[in-house]
């Protein structure tokens, strides 16, 4: 069971690295002056890009997330654990928000401006640090 552990915290880090930079990306994307296609297409390119890798980061993350919940029983979590999957389930969420954004940024309908983009990119880092606290500190 150490061995999935380190691998679902190896995974969840580098599915989280994806979350927190994705969004800078919406950033300079929001960002762009009128007129300059090249850079909004170069930042739309690493957007898809990093969309679609850290995708497949958050795959085994869950997967292995899974495996540890079920091998130390599903009954035998207390409330930090209830906590802990919400949070989970937040950072699913946040997860296709992000796809749904890079969608409307690649039809030029997104409205949000560089300052929204910002606030946005702090979710991640909050989901992050409540589920570690959850997990470490078990403070219910």
């Amino acid at each position: 069971m150490l061995w999935v552990k380190a691998f679902h915290i190896v995974f969840v880090a580098s599915w989280f690295a994806g979350l927190f930079y994705l969004p800078r990306i919406y950033v300079n994307l929001a960002m762009v002056p009128p007129g300059s296609s090249a850079e909004r297409e170069r930042l739309l390119l690493m957007a898809g890009k990093l969309l679609r890798f850290t995708t497949l980061l958050a795959v085994p993350a869950l997967v292995l997330g899974l495996w540890l919940w079920l091998g130390y029983g599903i009954g035998r979590g207390s409330g930090w654990m209830h906590a802990k999957l919400a949070i989970v389930l937040l950072a699913i969420g946040y997860h296709h928000a992000c796809a749904v954004l890079l969608r409307k940024l690649r039809l030029d309908s997104s409205r949000h401006s560089h300052r929204w983009f910002r606030w946005f990119n702090e979710m991640p880092v909050l989901l992050l640090v409540a589920a570690v606290v959850l997990v470490v500190v078990k403070p219910f």
